[in-house]
């Protein structure tokens, strides 16, 4: 166990002292993305710096669905009655390591359901169990949250195997008219072993944060944290007193409104998932958690407020999905070379695969990408035309391949700190106070991923 806790020390001191913010952990990336692909793929300056700018708006659409999907499922996490469950569960664990164990199991069942939702529930989660429990580390409790993050891409909000299960146009032309028929989510996200690899490395995780808890050394709870609530409900409280004053007021707090809104929208989803057959997709993920939330919100007025507040926890995105479509764009973009520097990595783990081999080293690709474009759309955009056309070669199932495209994407995650924005804004954190203990998590749950991969394409 000093071995142990020599390591973990170790990994907590080197992320304090190295990991930069999140927006300029960005900025170097795109420099070190510039430095690369100069030489690597035989580009002048000029010809970087165009794809550079080229790149920077080509991920708006998805940018925005990924802003709603996260804004939709933090404004359905903080209806009141999902906020009182929260608080009842908060009251539960009577040990750090058995709140740290709850934290790590709620959040990754959570991101599994919706990426935006986990995040931010496993965060509001863990700041309400570190006001009710002494002597938890609060870092800790953060990083537990976050590192169920690790299971989104291989959950129902996957931004990968929901495109595989879309419109079959655009597979054929994402994969160059590789994959000619929608890939269901039954081969992909629930496939028995996607499901068991989930499953373990959820397991793993609580095991191995309850076991990271600092004997000594321990960092409480900021006390600040506790009166920001107070201030920001008693705030909403004066707006209710007024709530029936004027008809607009009564149209605000009108229940039967969004009742028959949330009526509509849900209406819409079932006839098209259960009636015309329509695909689970991005689009679906974000209608099902908008008016789930407009229904436990109640009132119009309510989410609206709600939705507004979640809105913060989207800035990062906003500011750095530009800087991250801008380095797609070095890594996807082709000077008079002919060569691009993603399928450069891509075709260098291909040329050393096999059958067996070939999911375990497409995830690691992914998960090298991932550090530079950390959006599953961004990596369909290097990677389906290349990994699928190889996977095929390879007599390996297009599934398969999808999915260690995703799992590798989430993987990295957990040292790459652009998604622990949002959690990191709740719990008033820097990313350099939880990475430390998500390494730790990085190495258990990498290789839980390539021996699962690995069973899997035997």
């Amino acid at each position: 166990m000093k071995i142990f806790r020599k390591i973990i020390d170790g990994c907590v001191g080197f992320m304090q002292k190295y990991l930069p913010e999140p927006f300029i952990f960005a900025i170097i990336l795109t420099f070190v993305a510039i430095l690369i692909a100069m030489p690597v793929c035989h580009q002048s300056i000029t010809e970087v710096v165009v794809n550079w700018g080229g790149g920077v708006w080509n991920l708006l659409g998805f940018s925005m669905q990924m802003a709603l999907v996260l804004v939709t499922g933090a404004t359905l996490a903080a209806a009141p009655l999902i906020k009182k469950g929260i608080s009842k569960l908060a009251s539960m664990p009577k040990t750090p390591a058995g709140a740290i164990a709850l934290v790590t199991g709620i959040s990754a069942v959570a991101c599994w359901l919706n990426w935006g939702f986990g995040l931010i529930v496993g965060a509001i989660f863990a700041k309400e169990i570190a006001k009710k429990l002494q002597g938890v580390d609060y870092r800790l409790l953060i990083a537990s949250a976050y590192s169920g993050f690790v299971v989104w891409h291989a959950g129902i909000s996957g931004s990968i195997p929901l495109k595989m299960a879309s419109d079959v146009n655009e597979l054929v032309k994402d994969t160059n008219g590789v994959i000619t028929s929608v890939i269901p989510i039954t081969n992909t996200i629930l496939d028995p072993h996607n499901i068991i690899m989930v499953v373990i490395v959820t397991i793993a995780l609580v095991v191995i944060n309850s076991l990271m808890h600092p004997k000594t050394g321990i960092v409480a709870i900021d006390p600040a944290l506790l009166q920001d609530d107070a201030v920001e409900t008693h705030g909403h409280a004066s707006n209710e007193n007024a709530s029936h004053k004027t008809p607009a007021m009564k149209l605000e707090n009108s229940r039967l409104l969004s009742a028959l809104l949330a009526l509509l929208g849900l209406s819409f989803l079932i006839i098209s998932l259960f009636f015309k057959h329509k695909s689970f997709d991005l689009g679906s993920v974000i209608l099902l958690f908008l008016f789930l939330g407009i229904v436990l919100h109640k009132t119009p007025i309510a989410y609206v407020r709600s939705f507004a507040k979640s809105v913060s926890g989207a800035a990062g995105i906003l500011l750095q999905f530009p800087f991250y479509a801008g380095i797609m764009g070095i890594i996807t973009g082709v000077g008079e070379s002919g060569i691009c520097l993603g399928t450069v990595v891509s075709e260098a783990f291909i040329n050393i695969s096999t059958s067996t081999t070939y999911p375990i080293y497409t995830f690691l690709c992914a998960a090298i990408l991932n550090m530079f474009v950390p959006s599953g759309g961004g990596h369909w955009a290097i990677q389906a035309p290349i990994m699928f056309a190889a996977g095929e070669a390879l007599n390996v199932d297009h599934g398969l391949t999808g999915m260690a495209i995703a799992w590798g994407d989430a993987w990295t995650n957990l040292i790459q700190p652009f998604w622990a924005l949002p959690a990191l804004a709740i719990a008033k954190l820097n990313a350099k106070d939880i990475m430390g203990f998500c390494l730790i998590d990085l190495v258990v749950s990498g290789i839980i991923i390539i021996s699962g991969l690995l069973i899997w394409a035997i």
